[in-house]
């Protein structure tokens, strides 16, 4: 089985990777999780995928996005594959 499309970058315990978690889980994407260091000094591999040491951050390769800030993810997650995918007019 292959891994899944979508990584989340998180902390054990953070509210705002947690808002995160459960927009996935809501439009029941398949994702993997990668737990980071807690220091935000040592969260390297944050910053080589997003440029920042926050999390969250995700990456999506079905689209090839690369985000981080809770807000703008559940955004995106929402615009991308919730219900309310964008149509043209905004009307269906």
């Amino acid at each position: 089985m292959s891994e899944p499309d979508i990584t989340l970058y998180r902390l054990q315990a953070c509210p705002f990777c947690e808002r995160v978690v459960r927009t996935l889980d809501a439009y029941d994407l398949d994702y993997q999780s990668r737990f980071v260091e807690p220091m935000h000094a040592d969260r390297d591999v944050v910053k080589r995928l997003s440029g920042k040491r926050t999390v969250p951050a995700i990456v999506d390769e079905n689209t090839g996005v690369t985000m981080s800030e809770s807000a703008n993810i559940v955004a995106y997650l929402e615009r991308t594959y919730g219900e309310g995918e964008e149509t043209a007019g905004g009307a269906a």
